[in-house]
């Protein structure tokens, strides 16, 4: 890990949990609802959770399109101590196919048909919320969030971020000390919108490469110039937040 970025995980822990604590006193809830993908992010973001609030109050839901397999949810479940029956497995195909059939959105389109995923997860979220007067928690990291790589309204929706202020190598080094299950935290990112997708594929760099990348450019105010002398990724790196710059200033307002 690069050591611009290093973090003290106990510290870390113990803030994050503080965090969660405070908010969920704030606004007078006890329950929560987190979405898993089977990721180093919502594994951690849930391991969190389950030192911070009663284990009984927290339902964790997976919404697969594809391979609606829960062998390492299982892991990540019994890890954090919670019951099987915690884990609410709900196929979305369905509904994502027959709202896309709707659309007409054509089958090559999977950014498209990506983003009717992930807002369609949002929907089953925040109703499951509802019916349980809980908070929506979010699994988003710093670098996602910093490279727009998120569908608005969509993954990014929440009611607190746990993790958004650190970095994804952050997140795994976290991850790491709180001990989490090596398949999850080897396993290759993704956002689940289609098979075989990983993130790293479609940034064109690795998030090692980006994090330090991004730090020195949103973090440390440095140019771009100074930065591509010792990262030879740096401008696409940049190129790509910035081109997705525009989600964080929707909607635009008088």
């Amino acid at each position: 890990m690069n050591n611009l970025l290093k973090i003290n995980p106990d510290k870390e822990e113990e803030k994050i949990i503080s965090f969660i604590k405070e908010t969920f006193n704030k606004q007078k809830i006890i329950r929560a609802v987190i979405g898993v993908s089977g990721g180093v992010d919502s594994a951690t973001s849930l391991s969190l959770l389950s030192k911070a609030i009663s284990l009984e109050n927290i339902s964790v839901l997976y919404l697969p399109y594809f391979d609606s397999s829960t062998d390492d949810l299982d892991e990540m479940i019994s890890s954090v101590g919670l019951d099987d029956n915690q884990l609410f497995n709900i196929s979305i195909e369905e509904t994502v196919d027959a709202l896309s059939d709707e659309l007409e959105v054509p089958d090559e389109d999977l950014v498209r048909k990506g983003n009717i995923m992930a807002r369609i997860r949002m929907i089953a979220l925040y109703d499951f919320a509802k019916k349980n007067n809980a908070l929506v928690v979010g699994t988003e990291n710093k670098s996602e969030y910093l490279l727009g790589y998120f569908t608005r309204f969509g993954d990014e929706a929440s009611d607190i971020e746990p993790i958004r202020h650190l970095y994804k190598t952050q997140v795994i080094e976290l991850a790491r000390h709180l001990g989490l299950p090596n398949q999850i935290i080897n396993k290759a990112p993704s956002a689940n919108l289609w098979e075989d997708q990983t993130d790293e594929s479609e940034f064109g760099f690795s998030y090692a490469e980006a994090d330090p990348v991004l730090y020195r450019f949103f973090d440390k105010n440095e140019p771009i110039g100074t930065i591509e002398k010792e990262y030879k990724n740096a401008h696409r790196i940049i190129d790509f937040a910035k081109k997705n710059s525009y989600k964080h200033l929707v909607p635009y307002h008088l």
